[in-house]
């Protein structure tokens, strides 16, 4: 398990730990965002200078400055490792491009509201992201353009000029009663979405020719409370999972009727609200995160018995965030109230021979603590460079790879 380091002064980053670590910020805080998928290949290592994009939602302080923000960040490199002693810097090759500077283009469109919670996909290869609007609606967005700038085919300039930033979403949804911030693409039906709501309600989105939607005309509500999250199976087509502050876990079977689409419930799958879940791309594993800072993972197949396989404890407070490793499905990360960044694998098992002294307060699972931003509130795995982790907080963003993963 590897750390970062207290020192008299505050915080520092053992950057011996890293791969690769850098760091900014948008100005307004954008507390929720997705990684969008590009056409530059899968399985990239961080040899080469990394390029990602993604897609975030400004939380500001007034309601009408808020945007969607479209972002490349390239050039980013890994973290040479000194031989002479333990400290690391950032590797500099002034051969290549801008040496070790990162590179950052952006592209941003008005949006009404703060941006509750925001997630792309793509759909007959055009980018589409959904946001959750403070306001109560959810919009579709159309990244065409803002892809077109940041991929420098087009000027910031020219964008603006042609009223880029007025861009109007493709399609809005009005019929939520309330705010809300689960929200989920269904990966194996192209542009169907779920959203859920504070007011306990779920709708099921489909698409229609043209670029529009049709929205379930009665929601699902078996929950009781506010649906804080939900996530469609990645390998099987109708079916997508919940979590709520009426502690339940619930398993849904888009096929059905709204009133009997509720396949499995789990009543009290933690002691307070569940606020985030994440389902395993690889095995049949969801995992969960509660205000009772537990993170907790389930077998579908013995999800009726509601009790959880696996129960990690070391954070301390609210987890805000959890997410399966896109390729190794015993790894998973989970973020929290407490500004940490836990790595988990759950494969990992102490050695009964080693003759070392345990230390109880550690789980044996636990690989990695990453600290450093304030009022952290989510991850994401980047799912086409193995390893590689992009987080948001008040404080801004951390792109980062361990030396663990």
């Amino acid at each position: 398990m590897e750390v970062e380091e207290e020192s008299n002064a505050g915080l520092e980053c053992d950057f011996s730990a890293y791969t690769l670590f850098h760091d900014g910020s948008t100005g307004a805080p954008c507390l929720s965002f997705d990684i969008v998928r590009d056409g530059l290949g899968d399985n990239r290592t961080c040899d080469t200078p990394v390029t990602c994009y993604f897609v975030a939602g400004t939380q500001a302080a007034r309601t009408h400055v808020n945007k969607v923000i479209l972002m490349k960040m390239s050039n980013l490199r890994k973290i040479k490792q000194s031989d002479s002693d333990d400290d690391s810097e950032l590797e500099d090759d002034e051969d290549e491009g801008r040496g070790g500077e990162p590179i950052l283009s952006s592209a941003s469109i008005n949006h009404n509201g703060c941006v509750n919670r925001i997630r792309a996909t793509s759909v007959n290869n055009i980018h589409l992201a959904a946001t959750w609007s403070e306001l109560g609606q959810v919009h579709i967005w159309d990244m065409s353009r803002m892809l077109d700038v940041v991929s420098e085919s087009c000027g910031y300039e020219t964008f603006n000029q042609n009223s880029g930033g007025n861009d109007h979403p493709l399609f809005t949804f009005k019929g939520h009663s309330s705010e809300g911030f689960a929200v989920d693409w269904a990966p194996t039906m192209s542009g169907t979405l779920a959203t859920g709501d504070c007011e306990k309600n779920i709708y099921v989105w489909k698409p229609n020719e043209g670029g529009s939607w049709a929205v379930s005309s009665t929601p699902y509500t078996a929950h009781t409370a506010s649906v804080e999250d939900i996530q469609w199976s990645p390998n099987e087509p109708h079916v997508f999972a919940s979590c709520s502050v009426d502690k339940s876990i619930r398993v849904w079977d888009a096929r059905a009727s709204p009133s009997k689409a509720c396949m499995v419930t789990v009543p009290n799958a933690h002691d307070s609200d569940v606020n985030v879940i994440h389902w395993n791309r690889n095995e049949p594993f969801i995992v969960s995160g509660g205000d009772d800072s537990k993170v907790q993972v389930w077998d579908l197949r013995q999800l009726q018995s509601g009790n959880a396989v696996g129960v990690l404890k070391h954070h301390d407070a609210p987890i805000t965030t959890v997410e399966w490793h896109p390729s190794d499905a015993s790894v998973l990360a989970s973020g929290c109230e407490d500004n940490q960044i836990l790595q988990w694998d759950l494969g990992v098992e102490r050695d009964p021979d080693a003759d070392v002294e345990e230390n109880t307060d550690v789980p044996q699972q636990l690989l990695f603590v990453h600290k450093g931003q304030e009022d952290l509130k989510e991850l994401h795995w980047h799912p086409q460079v193995p390893g590689l982790l992009i987080s948001t907080a008040h404080s801004g963003f951390n792109i980062f790879k361990t030396i663990s993963c």
